[in-house]
């Protein structure tokens, strides 16, 4: 199993000058050594992949493993957003967009102006971690909904722990998430914040440090006196360290964010992952070797990155969906 040590090095690959580039490194750190979708040592090519920055340190680790039998073929990954990924995604511009929600009617119908066709690949699950620095007493463990609804609210004002209610301490409250064309953004806003009249996911206050890249946030939250930051569960399990982690309480009492609670779903803010990928490079030998192959080590891949693993069942209609055996 990687270390938390090669975890983090990875995260910090996937980000540096928005891409990472793996090809002919013959990596021994490969989370992996099976063949998987694809035993061929003879495939060659170029694979474009970019989108979410909570998805890309494991669909780095599948391209370290695949890279490290299939030296011939360059895999880049980058890190613009699910939004950001789904945009170059639908002009064809990449192969594979990675993304930490599901495709938007407007964004699908903008890769269907363009013809691109593509298949949702379910890759592994993931609850949205609420943390501050490790070793601060904000007074409370848990955070219900109405309480991140007061704090992340369109125009609060809420600056200081003991705004938020009672049982809080009179400490500054600094605030750091995901950037607007993050799918942990959309997904966050979704489920605090809802919907407002005419259907639209309300948008939360912007006075706020917001990256796309979840690395910014993990340092905004180590940097401040008593912040409050938001991003995907390997994150937090990457850097546990510098930070904590708050319990969620989203009705049925405080849940803390563990493999276990994300898998059954019991964590309140627990979403799937995916990667998106056009049904045109899927006919390329390459392609499909390499996400057969990522499909195939899932589990394994998910649980050396510090992700928690898609249930089987998914697994198994992604493996289906991109015709694989």
């Amino acid at each position: 199993m990687k270390s938390r040590r090669m975890y983090a090095s990875l995260a910090a690959l996937a980000v540096v000058g928005g891409s990472v580039t793996l090809a002919a490194c013959g990596s021994s750190s490969s989370s992996s050594d099976t063949s998987g979708g694809s035993g061929a040592t003879d495939l060659a090519g170029k694979i474009t992949i970019d989108g979410s920055s909570t998805v890309a340190p494991l669909t780095t680790a599948a391209a370290e493993s695949f890279n490290a039998r299939n030296p011939d073929v360059n895999i880049t990954v980058g890190t613009s957003g699910t939004g950001g990924g789904f945009e170059v995604f639908c002009k064809g511009e990449t192969d594979i967009s990675n993304a930490s929600r599901e495709i938007k009617d407007e964004e699908a119908e903008v890769c269907k102006k363009a013809g691109i066709d593509y298949v949702p690949v379910r890759v592994a699950s993931d609850g949205i971690t609420l943390v501050t620095k490790a070793g601060v007493d904000v007074g409370k463990v848990c955070l219900t909904f109405p309480e991140l609804e007061k704090i992340w609210a369109p125009g609060s004002k809420v600056n200081n722990w003991s705004q938020v209610g009672s049982g809080f301490k009179d400490l500054p409250l600094a605030l750091a998430g995901a950037g607007s064309e993050s799918g942990t953004y959309d997904f966050f806003n979704e489920t605090i914040l809802g919907e407002d009249a005419k259907g639209e996911v309300i948008q939360s206050r912007q006075d706020y440090s917001a990256s796309e890249d979840d690395n910014v946030t993990v340092r905004a939250v180590t940097d401040a006196e008593a912040g409050l930051g938001y991003f995907g569960f390997s994150y937090y399990e990457a850097n546990t360290d510098t930070m904590q982690a708050f319990a969620v309480d989203g009705g049925k009492g405080c849940v803390e964010p563990t493999t276990d609670s994300i898998t059954k779903g019991d964590y309140p803010i627990s979403r799937p992952l995916y990667v998106y990928v056009s049904k045109k490079a899927l006919a390329r030998p390459e392609v499909k070797a390499f996400v057969a192959d990522y499909v195939d080590n899932a589990t394994q891949l998910a649980t050396d990155a510090k992700f928690v693993p898609a249930p089987q069942s998914a697994l198994d209609e992604s493996k289906q969906a991109i015709g694989a055996s």
